[in-house]
């Protein structure tokens, strides 16, 4: 172990269900990085997800991590990684005590001081039944699992979503401190982008069960902008050269995805700087080109 260089790897990963398909999506989370997956709800997140933990068969596709092949090595790999829901996957009669109990017989490297110091920091009681945890109380009690096994990959589905923003940064911060060790690594899924502009180093976009773009988070950034004018000058801009528009009252506003293009060739108009949030609506209206 140790001497990969990505944490997850997918290549041409598809599912088909009734209605939906996960569609041949392939990219790289890099050691030590934390990668930001972005999609609207239902865009396929979840399912790419249970398919790397092994809750779901894939149709195709290849998923290694930590340097080894998903299937293959389902046991040694779930010994080191650690996943997030947004429902907590725990018995509600629990209580921490007794989670923790539980999991020294699950996990190895089970750490018991590490827990209790997690639980502390949250303030979390040990002998209440998590059951009674409020949302945001269940989120911390999950994380604080999580980060009790040593393990080297995290990995969220949706699990700042539904928590008011002081406990999101509070996990954000967690976060943080975890990646200071850089043989961790982070695959975190959200439709709150705003969460994964403070903290991912790259991103993956993903809609209707297709891959839109993954990259570093700065190069997107940098890359994608905004072009604000008037319908009149709207008209002077070639459909090839834009994601999509979107039509006001008062004008226009056009997501390109070559800035530096962009400024040559439309020298006299506004272009500004975009967030993941504007990117992720702009490119999920791309089919229709146009919209309001």
């Amino acid at each position: 172990m140790g001497n990969y260089e990505n944490a997850i790897e997918i290549k041409g990963l598809t599912k088909k269900y009734d209605g939906f398909t996960l569609d041949n999506i392939s990219f790289t989370v890099p050691k030590g990085r934390i990668m930001g997956f972005i999609g609207q709800n239902g865009a396929g997140k979840t399912t790419t997800i249970r398919a790397l933990l092994g809750i779901i068969k894939y149709d195709s596709g290849k998923i290694n991590m930590l340097g080894l092949d998903n299937q293959e090595h389902e046991y040694e790999i779930k010994e080191q990684i650690a996943a997030v829901f947004d429902e907590m996957p725990f018995q509600e009669m629990f209580t921490a005590k007794q989670l923790s109990i539980m999991m020294g017989g699950i996990y190895r490297d089970w750490d018991k001081v590490t827990f209790e110091k997690y639980l502390d920091r949250f303030q979390l009681p040990m002998r209440k039944k998590c059951g009674k945890f409020s949302k945001g109380m269940k989120m911390k009690l999950q994380i604080a699992t999580a980060l009790s096994h040593n393990a080297k990959l995290l990995i969220m589905d949706e699990a700042t979503t539904g928590l008011d923003p002081v406990v999101r940064n509070e996990i954000l911060d967690i976060f943080r401190e975890y990646l200071q060790d850089e043989e961790r690594s982070i695959l975190m899924s959200s439709h709150i982008t705003s969460d994964l502009e403070k903290i991912a180093d790259s991103v993956t976009f993903i809609d209707k069960g297709k891959l839109l773009l993954s990259g570093y988070k700065d190069d997107v950034l940098d890359t994608h902008a905004m072009i604000r004018c008037s319908k009149s000058d709207y008209t002077a801009i070639d459909r090839a050269d834009f994601i999509s528009a979107r039509l006001t009252d008062f004008g226009a506003e056009v997501m390109v995805a070559d800035r530096e293009a962009a400024k040559m060739k439309y020298s006299g108009a506004l272009i500004e700087k975009t967030t993941l949030e504007e990117i992720m609506l702009f490119y999920v209206n791309a089919a229709k080109k146009e919209w309001n």
